[in-house]
This record gives structure tokens, sequence and C-alpha cells, in this order.
């Protein structure tokens, strides 16, 4: 495993860390806290010192699972996780720093632990971002030792240009992968100079490249995959990096003849990583498997520049005009 810093946390996190969205089962299927804890303590048995989870995921049992397991264990890993999903209506005015307080006291409970190492506010309304008192909230639960860095999660880059003008900001989380190549441009640069760290989430497109999926692919009617291509439930974004199914898999398909027999996957992973500014991917498993095979990345053949050249000539061709500037 190798690790890199995650901003001006100063902590050093392995960087494939491990995502918690469907850690458990698939998404949207029921928890199984089993299968949760052999992948989580697999993952730490392989050097991931990085959990990112949070409240809403399985109504809370994923963060009592994370911290479980993370208690049960001497290495030392740290634990993100997020708050405000759990809102309903999920609306700016619905953002109050009394009730925020309250999310990260129920995370702590559910978590067991003193204080969380990083915590993320998870993709509010773009309202909030422009509202100091949410921000201010953060620095002082940080001064009560109740949170040791605090974060966001975005869902595009105006977003995360936004929210790094509070200095507090640690961690930014976005979508970024081979199929999302905007925040590449002046959000790294900008967290690079303010030492902010990203946090890579989605980096296989909802699993779009893994290059497994076909026309008759079928999703079960849970699976975001299924419900949520047009953003019905959340932002359209999250699903497929919003891009057209049928038109990822036209891409996808030139991929596959760049890397012939390699694996679309550790391709996938090591074209995020080929970007200084990243400090972490965080890829989920619904399998101990999956995580595995995340993880073999660092064992593949390395990643030519010839190849990202490649990659990023059929981002060109088929994804940029359809999302680039909607994220």
């Amino acid at each position: 495993m190798n690790y890199r810093t995650l901003g001006k946390t100063g902590l050093k996190v392995s960087e494939i860390s491990l995502g918690t969205w469907q850690v458990g089962g698939k998404w949207g299927s029921d928890f199984n806290e089993k299968n949760a804890e052999e992948i989580i303590n697999t993952a730490i048995d392989h050097g991931v010192n990085f959990l990112d989870t949070a409240d809403v995921y399985s109504n809370g049992l994923s963060e009592k699972t994370v911290g479980k397991v993370v208690r049960s264990r001497k290495d030392e890993v740290y634990i993100a996780t997020k708050c405000g999903r759990h809102l309903n209506p999920h609306t700016n005015a619905a953002y109050q720093p009394a009730i925020l307080r309250k999310f990260v006291e129920n995370s702590l409970s559910n978590l067991g632990v003193e204080r969380i190492d990083l915590i993320q506010l998870h993709c509010p309304p773009t309202e909030v971002y422009y509202r100091p008192e949410i921000f201010e909230l953060f620095d002082q639960l940080t001064k009560e030792g109740e949170i040791r860095n605090y974060g966001v999660s975005v869902a595009n880059v105006e977003e995360a240009l936004k929210a790094i003008e509070y200095p507090g900001v640690s961690t930014v989380q976005i979508i970024f992968n081979m199929f999302r190549q905007r925040p590449s441009e002046l959000f790294f640069r900008e967290a690079k100079a303010k030492n902010v760290g990203i946090i890579a989430r989605v980096p296989l497109a909802s699993g779009l490249l893994t290059g497994k999926f076909a026309k008759s692919s079928t999703f079960d009617k849970d699976d975001h995959r299924f419900f949520n291509r047009e953003g019905e439930v959340f932002d359209k974004g999250e699903t497929f990096s919003g891009i057209d199914f049928d038109l990822g898999l036209k891409a996808v398909e030139e991929l596959k003849e760049i890397f012939k027999d390699q694996s679309l996957v550790h391709k996938a992973l090591q074209w995020i990583l080929a970007f200084e500014e990243v400090s972490c991917i965080i890829p989920g498993a619904s399998s101990v498997s999956q995580l595995l095979s995340n993880l073999d990345t660092f064992s593949a053949t390395p990643l030519l520049e010839s190849d990202i050249e490649k990659v990023n000539a059929i981002y060109h061709k088929y994804i940029k005009k359809e999302v680039h500037h909607l994220w």
C-alpha cells in the first residue's frame, strides 16, 4: 500500500481506501453485518487505513459496523463520516447548526468513538456553502474536541471552490474518474494552493469503468443505477457519473481496445492516482473479492503517459460535451 497526506489534516492515508456505501451488500439492499465486517477487516489487513461512511448508509448500521471493527483492531485507522442527508426535506432551510450538532453526536454514538477523525457535510444544497454559520459550527466542534477535522462532500466543482474559501475546510470529496475530468482543472489547482485534501469518490463511474456491463445488464429495483438514472432521487451525477448508460458503454468498449487483456478497474484507478493532487480514492466493495481486485491495482502493469492521452481522447470524443459543463 502507498500513502499520501490528506491535505491540511496531516493524516497519512492509503491511496486506495474504502468507501462503505455498499459495504455489507449491494446499493440499496439489506445490510449484511458479517459481510461488512469481513470486507473492512480484510481492507485493514491489506494496509487500508481510511474508511469513509455516512450516517445515512443503512440508517446508521454502516457507521456502527465501521466503528466496531476499528475499535477491535490495534491498527491506526481513520474514520470519515458524513452528515446532513437525514434532513427531510433536504433543503437549505433545514440545515441548522443545532440539528447538525445533533447529527455529529449521533455519529459519535454510532461509531463508539470520542472524536471523529473527519466529518463531512453530505452533498448539501448549494446555498448551504454560502452560510458561514454552518462552517463556524464545525470550527466550534473542533475546538470542543468532538471532531478532529472537517470537510465537505460536493456535487460539483462550483461547490468545491466555494467550500475551500472557508479556512477550516480540510478536505473535499468529489466525483473524479475517467468520465468526470473537470475537477482536475481549476479546482485541483486551487485545492493544492490551499493544502486541501482531495478524496476521489465514484472512481469507477458506478461500475461502468469495470468493463463488465452490457446493454443487457439489469439492476435491482433498489439499486440507484436502476431508479436514479435521471436524478429522480438525488443528483444525477452520482449515477454513472451522469452519463447516458449506452453512451458510456460505447466509450468503455474503446477503453477495452486500448488496454486489451489488462483490468479496466486497475487502469481506471491508476488514472486517478496519476494526479498528485488526489489524496486517496474510496472505491466501494460489496464483497471481499471486489475489494482485493481494487487493491491489486498496485501490482498491475503501470499506466503509461501514452495510455493517459488515449483515455483523454476518448473522454473528449464521447463524454466531455455531455457532462463537463454540468458538474
